[in-house]
């Protein structure tokens, strides 16, 4: 029996539209990719030679076939690309992060509100393998009560590459590309926070947009969330380290669906978003509180699947079924990233809800 198909258009056929979007899309058969604008038509033709290359936005906005469009360019377009291809009625799932300012996330929520269109944001590190282990962790109490979160995202990359990322100031460099992925894991685990202090920097030579970032959020509970970002790191410490009041966890190295994807591997090959064992978390607990024996064992990771995104976005589209990222969520990304360069640049704690307006 078939099913109804979702047909969609790309704008951008970089790392995002290739490794990410295009596989995953590929793999599900609830999609069928329609035509992709891109001028890199080579790649497309050898990766999707069944998809119609478009050269302009217009021309998917333009088609009435076309159900959901997905925004793969650099961040500074979003905006425009969303709002246009709302206004032309078509579903929108949109690369992180999300746009350049909170201002323009309003924008855009409220007109997919007006319009009753699918607005979504690609924020697909909440099915990373490490993530998804440490909430079954927490959900099963685990650890107890967290107070100290600990998240990096380090790279060595000493040379500044010739790509927008790295020299745009408006929505380039680490902390709008790897801090949208550690903020939204922070947020969807703890919430908003009252306090933000964060220290934002350029260290390598010839760097014009920020490779360095130190993120404190701060809860009444006393919670602190840490998060940081360096790309001048030779040896990474724990990706993540976190602390409760029952136990400890400590996981070091990346996802491997990243690489996966660039090896051609799909969701639905052998192994698909399994991670070795040498790379599975350590965990310490206490054994008896009274004597302060502790057990220190490894947790298999829970496989990551990246998948779960689009098969999210179907139902929604198809079942009205809730987003597997509410755009409101983020929003809450990009005011973080905003009080954190505020903070930085006045050298001082923000109160997150004195400058926030919800």
């Amino acid at each position: 029996m078939s099913i109804a198909k979702v047909r969609v258009g790309m704008i951008g056929y970089g790392l995002a539209g290739k490794v990410f979007h295009a596989p995953l899309l590929k793999a599900n058969e609830g999609y069928e990719i329609v035509k992709v604008v891109t001028t890199r038509e080579e790649e497309v033709e050898a990766d999707l030679p069944e998809v119609e290359i478009a050269y302009s936005a217009e021309e998917i906005f333009e088609d009435y076939s076309i159900d959901l469009v997905i925004i793969c360019t650099p961040t500074e377009s979003h905006y425009s690309l969303t709002r246009a291809a709302l206004q032309s009625g078509k579903h929108v799932v949109v690369e992180k992060p999300f746009v350049v300012t909170s201002a323009e996330a309003k924008d855009l929520i409220e007109l997919a509100r007006e319009e009753e269109l699918i607005l979504t944001v690609f924020q697909n590190r909440r099915w990373d393998a490490d993530f998804l282990t440490l909430q079954e962790c927490m959900s099963q109490g685990l650890l107890g009560e967290i107070h100290t979160y600990k998240a990096h995202f380090d790279r060595y990359r000493p040379e500044v590459k010739q790509r927008w990322k790295e020299h745009s100031l408006s929505g380039g460099g680490v902390l709008y590309d790897l801090g949208a992925h550690l903020i939204d894991q922070a947020l969807t685990l703890f919430g908003i926070p009252l306090t933000v202090w964060a220290d934002v920097q350029s260290q390598r030579a010839g760097s014009t947009a920020p490779d360095y970032f130190h993120i404190i959020f701060g809860y009444e509970t006393g919670l602190r969330v840490e998060l940081r970002a360096g790309s001048l790191v030779i040896q990474p410490g724990p990706k993540l380290e976190v602390h409760g009041l029952n136990g400890s966890f400590r996981k070091f190295g990346l996802d491997p669906q990243e690489e996966q994807l660039k090896a051609g591997m799909t969701p639905t090959s052998e192994k698909w978003g399994q991670e070795e064992v040498a790379n599975f978390a350590e965990v310490t607990t206490i054994i008896d509180p009274l004597s302060g024996e502790q057990e220190t064992f490894s947790i298999p990771s829970i496989a990551g699947n990246y998948d779960r995104f689009y098969d999210e976005v179907y139902d929604a589209v198809i079942d009205g079924a809730a987003l597997p990222v509410h755009p409101t969520e983020a929003l809450e990304v990009i005011h973080a990233i905003e009080l954190a360069i505020k903070s930085s640049n006045e050298k001082r704690v923000i109160q997150w809800f004195d400058e926030v307006e919800y």
